[in-house]
């Protein structure tokens, strides 16, 4: 039967043009799978073929886990300590093994070795042509539609297989078997079967190797694409810089009378591309976004990361976009929260919060509101900036004296130590519960204490726009923070319901 066994795997190597090695792994496989039928629980079977005589021995094994992780597989585990008792210099994560009667491949059924051997066989030919494939360096996947799986698009190439998501196509695109597809590839799981590639068309790093491939002044360097947003199929936003003062960026992409811009869109069923110049200064990088609006003026808060941007009457719907387009583009390209706002608007926010201001002053510090008026006027928009500018600074304002400053820096420190103390005694309140929810930061736990949200249902309750101005996180964050707060609802709806 041992030479039997070399005569199989000899044959099958030479048929299926793989390594010996892979051969005699299937045969290992199929011969411990075999084994652990014999016993009750999940056991580990190791079997051990020599390459040259055909011998073969079996092995039950344990794996070496710390003591402190405690047991997770009993029949594939065991403890450190336990080990040592054994083999006093076995380390955590090697293996005790322990010699069983091997079973006679006789019994294994041939029909049962056969298909796990040509299983694993076809495995490890996939692999190979996939580490082929990969070796090339390829970044888009070009093939043909071959079928439609579960909503999904299975496209060749050569023998390799990749997987258009429906989520990851051009939304209203209509792919039939047969058609000539180019895709990025985003991923290799070898999880899973038949396609292991997955691809994207509607992801924006699709775009950027696109213009790479028509633009050849990228590929040199002399050109970069700093950053990408996309509607799929609709309209995108690429942002572009030069490294040579001699080229021009958005020129250059778009080529003699718009050849290759045009052959980005006429690859993307028709999705419009604005190309805009990257700058390092964020306000001018996002009037640049929003072309083709013309931008008033702009406020920057770097706190909360947005930018209050005003356009005149005419220029509102085309910053805005329709449906929002052009500003969520915008924005998305920039990083930036973009607040797209008239001349009206902005004039109404500034007496807004020029008031807040005015009150803060005039509450805290005790004085009129001409004295409030003077330090808005001057410049100071919080009463850290009174406490601890320069004084010579102050001593500049021509209505204030050296008297009136060092009073004024006096009621500014101790309104500064009474708020803080308040601040420390609200986030006493905060449940532990809620600063043992995964996310929370010491800063983000003192913004919410401060606005009174001191328990994870009083986080739940949040709607997503209250809690992002809450703690200026972003859309997204906040809603993650919101869903892992209300989790113990459903938990505790669940186990109410068993």
């Amino acid at each position: 039967m041992n030479r039997e066994l070399l005569m199989l795997v000899e044959a099958i190597s030479r048929e299926k043009n793989v390594e010996r090695d892979v051969v005699f792994g299937a045969v290992e496989s199929a011969m411990a799978q075999a084994t652990k039928k014999l016993y009750e629980g999940d056991v580990d079977i190791r079997v051990a073929v020599d390459r040259d005589s055909g011998d073969y021995e079996t092995f039950r094994r344990w794996h070496v886990v710390p003591d402190e992780a405690g047991l997770q597989l009993p029949d594939q585990e065991i403890l450190h300590f336990e080990a040592k008792e054994e083999m006093p210099d076995i380390e955590v994560d090697e293996y005790i093994e322990e010699a069983v009667p091997s079973v006679p491949i006789g019994r294994i059924g041939a029909m049962a070795a056969k298909q796990v051997i040509l299983q694993k066989i076809r495995d490890a030919e996939r692999e190979m042509l996939l580490n082929d494939f990969m070796s090339r360096g390829d970044k888009i996947f070009v093939g043909t539609v071959k079928r439609m799986d579960k909503g999904d698009i299975i496209v060749e190439s050569g023998r390799v297989e990749g997987r258009l998501r429906r989520g990851e196509m051009i939304p209203k695109e209509n792919l039939r078997n047969g058609d000539r597809v180019r895709a990025m590839i985003m991923e290799v799981d070898l999880t899973l079967r038949g396609a292991p590639i997955i691809l994207s068309r509607s992801a924006p790093e699709f775009m950027i190797e696109l213009f790479r491939q028509e633009v050849p002044e990228i590929e040199q360097g002399l050109l970069e694409i700093k950053s990408c947003a996309r509607d799929p199929g609709s309209r995108a936003k690429i942002a572009v810089l030069s490294h040579d003062k001699r080229v021009d960026p958005i020129g250059t992409c778009v080529g003699v009378r718009g050849t290759r811009v045009n052959a980005v869109t006429n690859e993307l069923a028709g999705e419009r591309v604005d190309i805009v110049l990257w700058s390092e200064d964020p306000a001018q990088f996002v009037i640049g976004a929003l072309a083709p609006a013309n931008v008033s003026s702009i406020v920057v808060d770097e706190e909360k990361h947005a930018m209050d941007v005003v356009v005149d009457e005419e220029n509102l719907a085309i910053a805005i976009g329709r449906g929002g387009q052009n500003v969520r583009l915008a924005s998305d390209l920039t990083g930036w929260k973009i607040n797209i706002m008239d001349a009206n608007e902005s004039a109404q926010k500034k007496d807004e919060e020029t008031g807040t201001i005015r009150a803060l002053f005039m509450e805290k510090l005790d004085v009129d509101q001409e004295i409030a008026d003077i330090l808005f006027a001057e410049g100071f928009t919080s009463l850290e900036e009174v406490a601890y500018v320069p004084i010579s600074e102050m001593l500049e304002i021509e209505s204030f004296d050296e008297d009136t400053v060092n009073e004024l820096r006096s009621r500014a420190k101790d309104a500064l130590l009474t708020m803080e103390i308040a601040r420390e005694e609200s986030v006493d309140e905060v449940s532990q519960n809620l600063r043992d929810l995964e996310g929370l930061t010491p800063e983000l736990i003192t913004k919410l204490a401060e606005a009174g949200v001191h328990t994870r249902d009083d986080l739940a309750d949040l709607a997503v726009d209250e809690l992002t101005d809450i703690t200026g996180q972003s859309a997204d964050e906040a809603k993650t923070l919101i869903m892992k707060a209300r989790e113990h609802w459903f938990t505790t709806a669940t186990a109410a319901q068993e």
